[in-house]
Order: C-alpha cells, then sequence, then structure tokens
C-alpha cells in the first residue's frame, strides 16, 4: 500500500522548511518534544488553490483520501462558559461532534467555531489548520484512526503545503486525548 509520501515529488523534513510554516508551526516544530523524532514529520509544498482535500487528492491521488486527516476547531458551551478545542479526523469521516465532543468536552451544546475564532484562536490559515502548534490550553481530541496509521497527510498551519507525521506523534501532543469513534462515517 502507498503512502502519502508516494503522492509527492518532493518530500523534506519540516524541520528544514520551517520559513514556509506559520509561526505557531514553526515553534512546535523547532521545540518537539516526545519518542518520534522530529526527522519524521515531513513537509511537501502545494498549492493553496487546491488545499482543501477533495481538491488535493483528486490531483494526487484519491487513495490519499484514507491517509489524509482533517483538523477541526469547535466551540463547546456551558453555562456562560466557551471551550474552544481542535477534532482531528480521517478525511473520509466527520467529527461526531454533538455525541463523542460534546461528551468529552462536558459541554452542553458543541458546534463548529467560527472562522475568524478559529483563525485568529490558532494563529493559522483556514483550511490549513493543524493539530501541531494550537495552543497549549486547548484540549486535543483525535479519532484512534488517526493515532493508529502510520503516516497521516495534515494540514501545515497554512493552505500552502502538508505535513505529513506518524499518527503516534498526533497522540502524544500537548492536551491530546485519543477517542474511539470521534469520527464517524456520514450516512452510517
Amino acid at each position: 500500500m502507498p503512502t502519502p509520501m508516494d503522492a509527492f515529488d518532493e518530500v523534506r523534513p519540516a524541520a528544514d522548511c520551517l520559513d514556509l510554516l506559520t509561526a505557531p508551526v514553526a515553534a512546535a516544530i523547532r521545540d518537539w518534544r516526545g519518542t518520534v523524532p522530529v526527522e519524521q514529520l515531513l513537509f511537501v509544498d502545494t498549492d493553496p488553490a487546491i488545499a482543501d482535500t477533495a481538491l488535493l487528492v483528486g490531483r494526487h491521488g484519491s487513495w490519499l483520501l484514507e491517509q489524509s486527516a482533517n483538523c477541526v476547531v469547535v466551540a463547546g458551551k456551558r453555562g456562560g462558559a466557551v471551550t474552544l478545542a481542535a477534532c482531528v479526523v480521517l478525511s473520509h469521516t466527520r467529527a461526531d461532534v454533538n455525541g463523542a465532543v460534546r461528551r468529552q468536552l462536558g459541554a452542553r451544546k458543541v458546534s463548529f467555531a467560527p472562522m475568524d475564532t478559529a483563525v485568529g484562536e490558532s494563529g493559522m490559515e483556514y483550511g490549513g489548520i493543524t493539530p501541531i502548534g494550537l495552543p497549549a490550553d486547548w484540549p486535543l481530541l483525535l479519532d484512534s484512526a488517526v493515532a493508529d496509521i502510520p503516516y497521516v497527510l495534515i494540514g501545515s498551519g497554512s493552505r500552502r503545503g502538508k505535513l505529513i507525521v506518524p499518527g503516534k506523534a498526533l497522540a502524544e501532543l500537548p492536551g491530546a486525548v485519543v477517542l474511539d469513534g470521534l469520527g464517524t462515517v456520514p450516512g452510517q
């Protein structure tokens, strides 16, 4: 089975491409800790016009859909308190916002965060938000299928470029909680 690295002509260590990353992502890679060596975090330069998953896999291979993950920012509300969190699920699934996410956050209501909030609070571009470099106080909910994948294609913090990282590396990020069933297949 091909890996995400097979879809691109040039794959470089992300640590060698810090100037192409947003400030919070570059800082997280520069200060990388964990059992996965930083050299295993890779960067591919991609066209910002095809940053959306459907367009990217359409250009580079439909098989990438099962090896790609999306990171969405949600806002959980309980009383007057709002908690921002990130959910990472495989791209062919959707985050179970009203079930698994609501329960994990202990929220009464959960919705996708407004774009300006997600962008402003993360320091990343919409359509490129990645779990690497998110604010340390945000819960990071990671579907177990993402944690188990050898390498997963994710955003790089901007619409230009993607990161390819071991799922295990994402499970070790600060605030990460691995959940079974966070990602659900639409229509099932």
